[in-house]
């Protein structure tokens, strides 16, 4: 009888090349020729995100996306995708509320609005799922997620008891906040707020003031737009009696997960802690031989909250080996290599050029992980 041997592919994007999805594959397809007439090879391909861009890509499926028309950033609407994995929801912010939405010249945190966002999820209790992960980041707004609550039921008024839409530039003009109109769902939805970002709602190193100049805000526009939010974190604070202003990660998205906060079912948790859950990688990890993991770029930064940190870190606890198979490598090997990874591997080794290596990854990845695989196997077998 053949040796069994279960491998866990957990390779996240190789950014501006190739999917998480389509890397796994590729690994997987020169796992299986290495290991042909050898062993009996269990290879589990499981792709993987750090909570940001990508992150619905990786978790879900094509066919278990649904295409959605909602409120862009800039109020035109704007075709943006949710997941369904395991009757939880995938939404990624960006896709509704996104910056590279809106062209450089264009971008005004003072008036984009994340009310597609709520649209998003308005769709996802449609569907009939209530836990929700949705993944902050990559955001053209500074709204304090007015918008999405906007969508979701919520009210704003002015002191002239006038209901309007606040953005960035008017939080400050918001005299009285109803939350009796939310959907009634959003009682039994638990909301998993992912995001690798820790500043605080306001402050120096709060939403406006860090992200804010990248949205396309000067700095009198930021200073209008801190107050603004001052003033709405004290608002949320009378009304859900918590300090939401101060909490780690409120900041992120341009504060869309302070309401949330405020008024659900949430937490906020780490993008690839999220991640890991979501795809169950510590189950899938219980019977592995090995692990192959991966990214574009390894270098020191990726020992830092990122997908390769956390796979490593998960495997680590349960004593199995890690390999990386990248796109290229940045700095010393070695000090990477303490983050629990026995080898690295990178296709810019074979490749001809950078650009090739970037245009023909999936066709590098195979080469790659087949190589490697044969290697593994005389070593393991001798």
């Amino acid at each position: 009888m053949k040796q069994r041997i279960k491998v866990v592919i957990a390779p996240d994007s190789f950014k501006g090349s190739i999917s998480a999805r389509d890397a796994a594959e590729a690994i997987r397809r020169g796992l299986c020729e290495a290991a042909e007439g050898i062993v009996e090879l269990c290879a589990d391909c499981c792709p993987i995100a750090d909570g940001g861009e990508g992150t619905l890509e990786a978790l879900v499926e094509k066919k278990d996306c649904r295409a959605l028309t909602v409120t862009g950033p800039s109020g035109a609407p704007v075709v943006a995708e949710l997941g369904i994995k395991n009757r939880t929801a995938v939404i990624e912010m960006a896709r509704a509320a996104g910056l590279t939405l809106v062209p450089i010249e264009r971008r005004d945190a003072a008036t984009a609005t994340t009310y597609g966002v709520g649209e998003m999820i308005r769709a996802a209790l449609d569907l009939g799922c209530r836990r929700i992960l949705l993944t902050v980041g990559g955001s053209a707004t500074n709204d304090g997620g007015c918008g999405m609550m906007a969508a979701l039921g919520a009210r704003f008024f002015d002191e002239n008891g006038n209901v309007f839409l606040p953005t960035g530039g008017t939080l400050g003009r918001i005299a009285k906040i109803d939350t009796e109109g939310l959907d009634a769902r959003l009682l039994d939805t638990v909301f998993t707020i992912a995001t690798d970002v820790r500043n605080p709602l306001v402050g120096e190193n709060g939403a406006t003031y860090v992200y804010g100049g990248q949205k396309g805000a000067d700095r009198s526009t930021l200073d209008s737009m801190e107050k603004g939010m001052r003033h709405y974190a004290a608002l949320l604070a009378s009304l859900c009696g918590r300090d939401i202003a101060s909490v780690p990660g409120c900041g992120a998205g341009g504060g869309l997960a302070a309401p949330l906060i405020a008024f659900c079912r949430a937490e906020i948790t780490s993008g690839i802690c999220a991640v890991l859950d979501a795809v169950d990688l510590y189950g899938r990890l219980s019977d592995a031989d090995l692990v192959i993991t991966g990214e574009g770029r390894l270098d020191e930064q990726s020992l830092y909250g990122k997908a390769i940190s956390g796979v490593a870190e998960a495997a680590g606890k349960q004593g199995i080996p890690v390999v990386c198979l990248v796109g290229c490598v940045s700095g010393e090997r070695s000090s990477i290599m303490k983050m629990g990874i026995e080898d690295i591997l990178a296709i810019a080794d074979i490749a001809p050029n950078a650009e090739y290596s970037i245009a023909h990854a999936a066709e590098l990845l195979y080469l790659q992980a087949r190589t490697f695989f044969a290697a593994f196997l005389r070593k393991g077998l001798s």
